[in-house]
């Protein structure tokens, strides 16, 4: 079932996100929740507490300094637990790094940033997870680079939770479930199929294929309606 704001959203996460640590104490986890307009540092300050950094040492990292000072302002009771990339590869560099073991938390990096994270998680004996990462890049084409990433250090990771809305559905999945593609109706959202891997593009499109269409300014209109609620 999809969650009803965002505020459902992240419990879900915050329940899936455990269940997969519970797998494992040093994996490579994803976590994302695509929204046109979301604000995601203010998720990820909430996401942090959620964790209970007292039981659970963890950190969170932005891919710069500044980003970094920006969420110690907004969450100072949050500070100590709080850096960036470079702040962290530094730590990684000392004899008794403090943090060594700590759930390290990427916050949205990018591909610019893939030599750093790739560095730093192989440093790390502590379990990992990328908030929203866009490690790849389109931009990177299909040259052997990227061929060589997705074999290599991007095949390391593992889904703990997504909800990503389609143009005519939605995709979600929360460990330790299966991927759960739903249809957008005119009267809202229905689960078409269950997917044990991340199903790709002509997977939904056959998946959401119908013989009867639903009306398409009201489908739209409930996407709206979907997306504003998880935007509050």
């Amino acid at each position: 079932m999809l969650p009803a704001d965002l505020r459902s959203a992240e419990g879900e996460a915050v329940l899936a996100l455990n269940e997969a640590l519970a797998q494992t104490s040093n994996g490579r986890w994803t976590m994302e929740l695509r929204f046109e307009g979301l604000k995601l540092l203010p998720l990820a300050l909430r996401l942090l507490a959620a964790l209970n950094p007292a039981e659970r040492p963890a950190r969170l990292l932005f891919p710069d300094a500044g980003a970094a000072a920006l969420a110690r302002r907004d969450a100072p009771d949050l500070a100590p637990q709080v850096g960036s990339l470079g702040e962290q590869l530094r730590r990684q560099e000392q004899e008794q790094d403090p943090s060594a073991g700590d759930l390290l938390v990427l916050v949205e990096p990018a591909q610019a940033e893939y030599e750093e994270v790739e560095r730093l998680c192989q440093a790390h004996r502590g379990a990992v997870v990328l908030l929203n990462g866009r490690l790849e890049d389109a931009a990177v084409g299909i040259g052997s680079v990227a061929r060589e990433r997705r074999r290599g250090f991007l095949a390391t990771w593992r889904a703990a939770y997504a909800l990503l809305p389609l143009e005519n559905g939605a995709l979600r999945l929360a460990c330790p479930g299966p991927w759960e593609l739903y249809r957008l109706d005119a009267d809202g959202y229905r689960l078409a199929a269950s997917f044990d891997l991340k199903p790709d593009a002509e997977q939904q499109a056959e998946a959401l294929r119908s013989e009867q269409g639903p009306d398409v300014a009201e489908g739209l209109r409930a996407l709206d309606r979907f997306i504003g609620s998880l935007n509050n």
